[in-house]
């Protein structure tokens, strides 16, 4: 046991507790922990030796108040909130867990995408009024139907493989897939503008980066089939909302399966506001950011976010860095 006791600003304390095996690890390092929801509510950031966070922004301005800070670890996959370049200015370790949430957030893909093929929202509504619906032709059958993928990372080609057993026809747009790769899992690589045009449903899975940020607006909805189906797992921001509640508004697109959003806070301790215009859409099943969530999932974030913390004050690297940059330099 180290004889050191490293303070951990451990951030969203409130919307993600602590859980019992993230304090024994920390524990084991003699870590103080403070305890915030967001991290401008910390009044010693320049004692901070780590951070742990969820579901917060952690910006410039409060990574420059981390003087002593050795290490941000992101307890998830995205780094969008972080100022990553900032941190590896700094000499900060940016760690995240980019494979504990694979098989979830690949569910909830497929499960929307399901939804929306048999139309479980409009049929569950007619069921509440006592009326069954006889035009059912507008249902498609999935083995007919073409899915684009939009980021072949590993939730990518997760959903791929789910994608599969139904029958479905599968494109990918991702510059980082190899031939390889598409033959192994038997999807085909397409440029932006095909598999917009292609898609009877089209699955966003790429990280948001300055170049996907918007990627899809109007002119995008307008390339791609009148009864498409848009599913965004990925980052809200990937598109741009209003033009995207135009385009189901006019039906320029069918339909949208949403997990993750640029304008709806669903984080907020206090609940969020319901008057965004997607709420007042029929053609949208909207879930509040839950993809990424299991019981088994939750656990395995918190333990190994905990790790590279632990990691850290051990002398030892944690199994994965966001900008190894900073290692490379012997920062």
């Amino acid at each position: 046991m180290t004889s050191i006791s490293p303070k951990v600003l451990r951030v969203n304390a409130g919307t993600f507790p602590l859980k019992p095996e993230e304090r024994r690890i920390l524990a084991a390092v003699n870590a103080e922990i403070i305890q915030v929801e967001q991290a401008e509510e910390c009044v010693c950031l320049g004692q901070i030796d780590a951070v742990m966070i969820a579901s917060a922004y952690l910006k410039t301005d409060v990574i420059k108040k981390l003087a002593k800070c050795r290490i941000i670890s992101r307890m998830g996959t995205g780094c969008d909130k972080v100022d990553v370049e900032q941190a590896t200015a700094q000499g900060i370790i940016v760690a995240n867990v980019p494979d504990a949430l694979t098989a979830e957030v690949a569910d909830h893909t497929m499960a929307l995408l399901l939804s929306a093929a048999r139309k479980l929202k409009f049929y569950e509504k007619s069921m509440r009024s006592g009326h069954r619906p006889f035009d059912t032709d507008n249902i498609r059958r999935l083995s007919t139907q073409t899915l684009g993928i939009i980021g072949f990372g590993l939730i990518g080609r997760a959903v791929a493989v789910r994608a599969v057993a139904f029958g479905l026809r599968i494109l990918v747009c991702d510059p980082g897939v190899t031939a390889e790769q598409a033959a192994e899992l038997g999807v085909i690589i397409v440029n932006k503008d095909i598999i917009l045009a292609g898609s009877d449903y089209l699955c966003l899975l790429c990280p948001l980066l300055p170049v996907t940020r918007g990627m899809l607006a109007m002119p995008e909805f307008r390339k791609m089939k009148s009864d498409a189906v848009l599913i965004n797992t990925g980052r809200g921001e990937l598109v741009n909302e209003k033009d995207l509640v135009e385009a189901l508004k006019t039906r320029v697109i069918a339909y949208a399966g949403l997990d993750v959003f640029g304008e709806i806070n669903v984080f907020g301790p206090e609940g969020f506001s319901c008057d965004h215009p997607l709420f007042g859409l029929e053609n949208v099943q909207l879930t509040p950011h839950v993809a990424a969530n299991s019981r088994e999932a939750l656990d395995e974030i918190h333990a190994r976010s905990a790790q590279a913390v632990a990691d850290i004050f051990s002398g030892k690297l944690p199994q994965h860095i966001v900008n190894p940059a900073v290692v490379n330099k012997g920062v």
